[in-house]
């Protein structure tokens, strides 16, 4: 620096908002062509959007301490794992075989079982994996205690059921959405809402199968609580108008209350049995078959993306609501 430069100060520039989403300059400006009457009813709308904004909030973990303290204890309590050890980057499953490879395939895993659920992890990877059992209402439970870590991304590695009939067993599904045929979603969001994945956790995974060449398939889903609908005509007939790809039973479930508790999360499917074919619906001997022939491949996808996603994964949450 030169003698007599002045130092040029730096400031970050701020944007101001307020709690209805709309920027306090465009209010203003909106505000100067209305009537009195016309100001009074904006404020009115403004106040109720902002109250119930605040009531949606208290309900969530990111928004209510008390909650949160419960979540911590529960999450403790079922997983037997101690909140210190969790880590930024998760993989959830619901079959312990997955868990078993993981602790196989890393060699510093600290594992635990819970009075509900199992968890290990890996402070080397700096990955998690919770097994939390099966369907919609374990699926939400989980979504929501995951929150309390404010992970950096987490994965689903679920097995799914076939729809479309080019699909066949060990096949990868990405999906891109799930409809919600279950019914403990409704408890968090409006029915129109759809249960989506966190894109960049999807991106980040298609990347990953494209770069080990495996084939995987992008589309909807549906994500029942129906357990026995391989019996159900109608039921079939209805996943078919769908134009689905799959039918299982958490996804909807994860996607709609990580969603709501801002958590980002993706999901990797791997396709188990054809129920649509001859013979496809799945039984405990074509279980063993799955679980001897793809599901390595499926866990070991699911390490090496949530491993990268701590080392080099972009910042992934982009919303802020």
């Amino acid at each position: 620096m030169t003698q007599g430069s002045k130092k040029k100060k730096v400031t970050k520039k701020k944007t101001k908002s307020w709690s209805g989403g709309i920027k306090t300059q465009a209010r203003k400006k909106l505000q100067d062509n209305l009537s009195e009457t016309e100001q009074q009813g904006l404020d009115e709308i403004i106040d109720d959007i902002t109250s119930l904004k605040l009531a949606l909030k208290k309900k969530r973990i990111h928004g209510n301490k008390e909650k949160r303290r419960i979540a911590v204890d529960m999450l403790e309590r079922y997983t037997g794992h101690s909140f210190k050890d969790f880590q930024k980057q998760i993989i959830l499953t619901n079959f312990h075989y997955y868990i078993e490879r993981f602790n196989h395939i890393l060699s510093d895993t600290v594992y635990t079982k819970g009075s509900a659920f199992k968890a290990s992890s890996s402070k080397k990877a700096q990955v998690t994996i919770v097994e939390f059992g099966v369907g919609s209402a374990m699926a939400a439970l989980i979504g929501e205690l995951l929150a309390v870590i404010e992970p950096k991304a987490v994965l689903f590695l679920g097995l799914c059921g076939a729809v479309h009939s080019s699909l066949k067993v060990g096949d990868f599904i990405l999906p891109i959405a799930s409809i919600r045929g279950e019914g403990v979603t409704r408890h968090f969001l409006p029915p129109q809402v759809p249960a989506l994945p966190t894109f960049k956790v999807q991106k980040f995974v298609s990347q990953l199968l494209v770069e080990h060449g495996y084939d995987y398939r992008t589309g909807t889903i549906h994500s029942t609580d129906y357990r026995f609908w391989e019996f159900d005509e109608k039921f079939k007939k209805n996943l078919i108008h769908e134009r689905v790809l799959a039918v299982e039973m958490e996804t909807a479930a994860l996607f709609t209350t990580c969603f709501v508790s801002k958590v980002n999360i993706g999901a990797l499917l791997l396709v188990s049995d054809c129920p649509f074919k001859p013979g496809g619906i799945k039984t405990k001997a074509s279980a063993k078959k799955v679980f001897r022939s793809y599901t390595d491949r499926h866990i070991e996808v699911g390490i090496e993306a949530m491993a990268d996603i701590a080392d080099r994964g972009e910042k992934i949450k982009h919303y802020n609501w």
